[in-house]
């Protein structure tokens, strides 16, 4: 796992595409568009199981090997730098814009909701917010483990971690109701699953056609069971929703794994700008839906979902090759961790001759 894998890429763009057609639909759906309400519950609960904890999965995947070579302090000030940053800047855009525009689209959001970001984040960014704390927690709890367990049992710590956030999990009903509350616990447990199946996980074992093939069937029946036979969605939250979420990801990536044996340079690139699209398709899509149903009086749920999904897979496409064309600096990063390390190096001592 030390090396860029294609098959993450893959992973990232399967997951970047669920997320714009989830949210797209949810959009279509609050406008009042009429959708067929059986189609749409179903897809969105079968979406919204394991979509995000995906993402959360491939984050965890290498923070092993950069807690080791960078250490706690300046891993930190890297994901201030490439999460928390674009978390800041992305919240006060997009809400600003909605703000402007809150008599064309759902809400009638104010200036006040949105400065609100830093305790109660708004939209797709509530993932960046709980993925930076959850760095956070990983990493004190990584640095606390280590030195409280004995030294040959050290390669078991990503366990022990793994069967706490599982804990977490399961008890989130004991935790206060503030944001860092709902989003930490919910998603711990598959960013430290991503860490476990770094260490853990043999390279090029999914792959094999055999296993794509069971595992295939298995999120099939899973969701089968879990949506059909036993009438539950994803927001029943207990040990089959963990269960469902865990199998979901791995079909996620032994498919991804599959696929990337002959990549296809549009899926890796589509992977690589997810972050620029998961910061921008709102804006793209909700834009879309606007002039569909207020401009051009179009109803169809078929024409928004085709049109808001491809507005925004390419909208943000299109924006991130100006960005990187004109080279415009800080949309999506900072360079507050260089900062940080020109002056450590700066303070350290100068070694005598």
């Amino acid at each position: 796992m030390e090396q860029r894998n294609e098959w993450v890429d893959y992973a990232k763009a399967i997951g970047i595409v669920l997320v714009v057609y989830g949210h797209v639909a949810r959009g279509v759906h609050s406008a009042g568009i009429v959708i067929p309400e059986t189609f749409y519950e179903i897809t969105d609960s079968i979406i919204y199981s394991f979509h995000m904890p995906l993402f959360f999965f491939l984050s965890g995947l290498f923070f092993k090997n950069s807690l080791t070579k960078r250490g706690g302090l300046n891993l930190t000030f890297s994901k201030i730098d490439t999460i928390f940053y674009p978390f800041v800047l992305w919240s006060i855009l997009q809400g600003s814009i909605e703000v402007f525009l809150s008599n064309y689209t759902n809400g009638n959001l104010t200036f006040s909701e949105v400065f609100s970001f830093l305790w109660e984040p708004r939209g797709q960014f509530w993932f960046l917010y709980a993925l930076f704390f959850i760095f956070i927690l990983a990493i004190i709890l990584s640095n606390t483990v280590n030195k409280i367990i004995p030294d040959k049992l050290l390669h078991y710590s990503a366990l022990l971690i793994f069967g706490l956030s599982i804990v977490l999990y399961m008890n989130q009903s004991i935790f206060p109701g503030s944001a860092i509350f709902r989003y930490v616990p919910d998603n711990f447990v598959f960013f430290i699953f991503g860490v476990v199946f770094s260490l853990y996980y043999k390279e090029g074992y999914l792959s094999r056609f055999f296993q794509v093939g069971v595992i295939s069937i298995l999120f099939v029946l899973g969701q089968a069971v879990f949506h059909f036979v036993l009438n539950m969605n994803y927001g029943n939250k207990g040990v089959l929703s963990l269960l469902l979420g865990f199998i979901s990801i791995i079909f996620v990536v032994a498919l991804s794994q599959f696929a990337s044996k002959k990549p296809r340079k549009f899926i890796i690139y589509l992977g690589t700008a997810s972050m620029a699209i998961y910061l921008m398709h709102i804006l793209a899509g909700s834009g879309a839906r606007v002039i569909l149903k207020n401009f051009l009086n179009i109803d169809s749920y078929i024409i928004h979902l085709v049109i808001g999904f491809g507005v925004g897979i390419l909208a943000p496409l299109l924006a991130l090759f100006i960005i990187n064309r004109l080279k415009i600096p800080y949309f999506f990063s900072a360079p507050i961790s260089k900062v940080w390390l020109f002056m450590t190096k700066k303070a350290r001592p100068s070694k005598q001759s």
